[in-house]
């Protein structure tokens, strides 16, 4: 009587540690792909895509919407094996997951929207860098410190010297063993 009632304490517990793990992953695997399509929203509705672009995103989406479906089938399927009895190891559920969502991420990342919006969202972040950089040059023109723009051209025309500098010691070299020859 012992060992049934063992038994089914820890089969109870184990089931109680699977269903939280797959309650987890879930919730994660949820709240990434939520946040995931609402940067995708985000990157689509700040882009100026034309029809076809649009609904190539929407096709990848669709596609991407289905491997998740089908992680959470292959979960299911996989924690149904494990309450039979089957030895089924969390990091195999994870592996799903991790998967389909790799999978997910190509179907959406594979398409022109994604490229398109991706190519503005650099664009505006190039030229946020650039009224970045005026200002900084602006705001230490203003408190009298080197900007960087003449900290390069000081290092130009460092350079630029060394070079002379090397070329007037190469013809100076020339004359010295002229001269020298010649005694």
């Amino acid at each position: 009587m012992s060992d049934s009632y063992d038994f089914g304490q820890q089969w109870s517990e184990m089931a109680e540690q699977m269903s939280e793990a797959m309650n987890e992953s879930m919730e994660q695997s949820m709240e990434a792909q939520s946040a995931f399509v609402e940067s995708w929203s985000e990157a689509m509705e700040a882009s100026m895509l034309d029809e076809a672009d649009l609904a190539e995103g929407f096709e990848g989406y669709s596609r991407a919407y289905e491997v998740w479906m089908d992680a959470a089938e292959q979960l299911l399927e996989r924690t149904e094996d494990a309450a039979e009895g089957e030895e089924v190891s969390f990091s195999e559920l994870r592996d799903i997951w991790l998967q389909s969502a790799n999978e997910a991420f190509k179907e959406v990342m594979g398409t022109s929207a994604f490229a398109a919006a991706n190519g503005q969202l650099v664009e505006s972040m190039m030229e946020m860098q650039e009224e970045a950089n005026e200002v900084s040059e602006d705001t230490l023109t203003q408190l009298g410190m080197p900007t960087m723009s003449q900290m390069d051209e000081v290092g130009e025309r460092l350079v630029e010297l060394e070079r002379r500098q090397h070329a007037v010691e190469k013809k100076l070299d020339r004359v010295l063993d002229a001269l020298e020859g010649g005694e």
